[in-house]
């Protein structure tokens, strides 16, 4: 049984927040990937925040750029899952791998497509 599962009311939601915020560390201190993506965030949604834009095309500027973080945070967990399971060569395993890093790839492209229509309207 999972340790939330035994909390009840606002403890079991502290707990589960505890969770994310470890996820979050573990993903910046051993995935390069989402540093490089975090550091794209830090610079490009204050810069969201500055665009002359209404404040739904500022949402999905930023929400654009979040979405490359969470596919890139679930490209992590599939692999971390699949390494876990085996090291050895599967090609079901290396299709899953695949498969979540063409998702990074569609969430990045989704978001240079979303800022190139804003931007250049």
């Amino acid at each position: 049984m999972h340790p939330t599962e035994q909390a009840k009311g606002i403890m079991r939601i502290l707990k589960a927040f505890g969770y994310a915020i470890s996820g979050l560390k573990a993903a910046c201190a051993s995935e390069s990937a989402f540093r490089i993506e975090l550091v794209v965030c830090a610079i490009f949604i204050p810069i969201a925040f500055l665009l002359p834009v209404y404040g739904v095309e500022r949402a999905a500027l930023i929400g654009s750029l979040l979405l490359v973080l969470i596919v890139e945070l679930l490209n992590s967990a599939v692999e971390s899952t699949i390494d876990r399971i085996s090291e050895e060569q599967n090609p079901l395993s290396g299709k899953a791998k695949d498969l979540s890093s063409a998702a990074v790839l569609v969430s990045i492209v989704n978001a240079a497509i979303v800022w190139a229509v804003i931007l250049v309207g």
